[in-house]
């Protein structure tokens, strides 16, 4: 089982995040970045929300940092691990914008995306962007068809896309919390990447289903890990997603500092040799 980083700064997700994010910037964003990808882990990831309700905020949080402007920045700063939106919200775009823009980050960062997709939940943001959020899930399955087949296409229905992604082959991973979610991704995708759902509940869903060759489950441990302070526990709970079927974990850990968290990440590198 590979790990994956979810990472600090860009998503402050309410009893999720450490103080010390709150005020965090740049230098600590490429500081860890940096240590991720220098001892190989998989991913780094990035949400997307333009705007939150301020009466959801208390829920939800408010701070979300834009995909692909955060994901080119990591991409200048790292060599090998994969830029990841988890999740990009199919319906605010036009597939094959996405293919154009993510495309552009793909060639700048010598093919390191990997789309993380979603079909949206927050009826506000809708209206705020104009999107139809009525039969979004429909829209979403050929809208991830399109973006597949328009994806490292130097040509799209008579249109010249330069730059493109370097190869035709794109990692897809749908996100979601429903059996449907789990249907798209494997009809159409290339890996899982649910949330909100406990382990014994993703085994379940996992199991109705027969998965494709090389198919990705990418599962969260839940909670920031302490591979420093309770190495035991990280293990376990490490060692849960594998036992429910992860190929990937994405991973947060708790720290004082952007210095601690990438000791951390030392730490939980560790325990990774051993899955």
């Amino acid at each position: 089982m590979k790990l994956g980083l979810s990472t600090p700064v860009v998503m402050q997700h309410p009893g999720e995040f450490s103080p010390w994010e709150a005020t965090a910037g740049p230098d600590e964003l490429a500081l860890i970045a940096e240590a991720a990808d220098r001892l190989g882990f998989h991913h780094l990831t990035c949400a997307e929300h333009t705007g939150i309700p301020a009466a959801a905020a208390a829920v939800r949080g408010t701070v979300y940092w834009d995909p692909l402007a955060t994901l080119s920045f990591l991409a200048a700063v790292t060599r090998r691990i994969r830029l990841v939106t988890a999740v990009v919200v199919l319906p605010y775009h036009h597939p094959v914008a996405l293919a154009k823009s993510y495309g552009t980050l793909d060639r700048l960062s010598g093919g390191r995306v990997v789309l993380g997709v979603g079909v949206g939940s927050l009826t506000e943001e809708f209206e705020l962007l104009g999107a139809q959020f009525d039969g979004r899930g429909a829209a979403a399955d050929r809208d991830i068809a399109t973006l597949r087949a328009a994806w490292g296409q130097p040509v799209v229905d008579g249109f010249a896309i330069e730059p493109h992604a370097i190869t035709t082959d794109l990692a897809v991973w749908v996100g979601g919390r429903t059996r449907r979610s789990l249907r798209r991704a494997v009809e159409l995708g290339t890996g899982w990447m649910p949330f909100g759902l406990s382990p014994d509940v993703i085994a379940e869903f996992l199991a109705q289903r027969q998965l494709p060759a090389n198919f990705d489950v990418i599962l969260s441990p839940g909670v920031p890990l302490d591979p420093r302070g309770e190495p035991d526990t990280a293990r376990d709970r490490l060692g849960r997603l594998r036992d429910v079927g992860a190929t990937i974990a994405n991973c947060s850990v708790a720290a004082r500092d952007a210095e601690h968290f990438c000791e951390q990440l030392e730490a939980l590198q560790k325990i990774g040799e051993d899955l």
